[in-house]
């Protein structure tokens, strides 16, 4: 609101007023300070935290639990906290996380960890360019092995299971100031998260240039190729949760054995089908890429191999988010057994910012 710049004058400048006497330059602020007003003072209504984003998110549930929303420039983060998405984790468990590893020194050392390895079986330095956690060493090596534990990966194919938290399970010294199971968590955090940076890229890489050559190779019209869309989707979704679900191990106590158990068990159970999703998905599609020309035998089997893995894997992880989201209440039951509804992040309405 601004006033008449006389003293005794209580008048209010109105818009109309301010359009005739100020020049292009003044109107363009004066209209951005109003949109951001009127933004800033609604409670439904909140800026895209994301860089260089202009649109506003309006929501209709205001409450204390978080919500993750989606903005129309693709950025998911939770209403309440404006941090990154972490559903089905709440925004304390997210405060505390992050407070614990602000440090620079412990950021630095988990990105070196986390693009370059020694090859368990040679030693050579591998670095990941893929976004599973399948990795082959370079000939003549040629070793299969888990990118996160380093295990020889025929161990994974059926169960997935270097989540668990033990003694065993590190082995390696990381830091002298802080703890194993620290590490360990703080090790697949990063992971999944950059894990999850690379399918971001691969779903944008699909949409601009993979689908015209997949339909030009192929002989197939766009929407018979919408499958690997939506795996990649659920890919990304997935490894938004698995990567804080880290954070939430954390912080779980070593004391709750029933609780324990029952998370490692669906946490294992989820990331044993993602990676089999995120590694059908890479490979699958590089395969028709690189074809001489079509082959409706190979395609498919693999359109029926990637629809299968994606509901599984969405499957897995709806079991985990419920388990979660009840706070381990159920620590008798069979949860492979669960069945629940398909979780859904839908986008909430957006404004433009003027």
């Amino acid at each position: 609101m601004i006033r008449c710049p006389e003293p005794s004058c209580r008048a209010a400048l109105s818009q109309d007023m301010f359009v005739k006497i100020a020049n292009e330059e003044q109107r363009e602020k004066f209209s951005n300070f109003l949109v951001k007003s009127f933004v800033e003072s609604k409670k439904t209504l909140k800026w895209c935290p994301a860089n260089g984003c202009e649109y506003a998110i309006e929501i209709d549930i205001i409450g204390a639990n978080s919500y993750d929303v989606s903005c129309l420039c693709s950025h998911n983060f939770c209403w309440n906290c404006v941090e990154e998405a972490h559903r089905p984790m709440g925004c304390d468990i997210i405060a505390k996380w992050n407070e614990k590893i602000a440090d620079p020194e412990t950021r630095t050392m988990l990105r070196i960890m986390s693009c370059s390895k020694p090859c368990p079986n040679c030693n050579r330095p591998i670095e990941k360019n893929t976004g599973c956690m399948h990795m082959t060493c370079r000939p003549p090596c040629n070793y299969e092995f888990c990118w996160i534990c380093l295990q020889k990966w025929s161990g994974h194919q059926n169960y997935f299971n270097c989540n668990r938290y033990s003694e065993v399970s590190v082995s390696r010294e990381r830091s002298k100031e802080s703890s194993k199971k620290y590490f360990h968590c703080c090790d697949r955090w990063e992971a999944h998260g950059l894990s999850r940076q690379k399918a971001v890229k691969n779903l944008e890489k699909l949409k601009s240039e993979e689908i015209m050559k997949l339909c030009y190779n192929q002989q197939l019209i766009p929407s018979e190729v919408d499958f690997v869309g939506e795996a990649w989707r659920q890919i990304i979704e997935c490894r938004q949760i698995l990567k804080w679900t880290y954070a939430y191990r954390y912080f779980l106590s070593e004391k709750e054995r029933g609780k324990v158990e029952l998370f490692e068990f669906l946490q294992g159970e989820a990331e044993s089908g993602l990676e089999r999703l995120h590694s059908c998905t890479e490979r699958g599609v590089g395969e028709l890429l690189i074809g001489d020309g079509p082959s409706l035998e190979l395609f498919d089997e693999f359109r029926k191999k990637l629809i299968g893995l994606t509901g599984v894997t969405r499957n897995y992880f709806e079991n985990l988010v419920k388990a979660l989201q009840n706070g381990l209440s159920d620590v008798e039951s069979k949860p492979a057994s669960v069945s629940v509804p398909r979780m859904k992040f839908e986008p909430k309405k957006a404004r433009k910012r003027f």
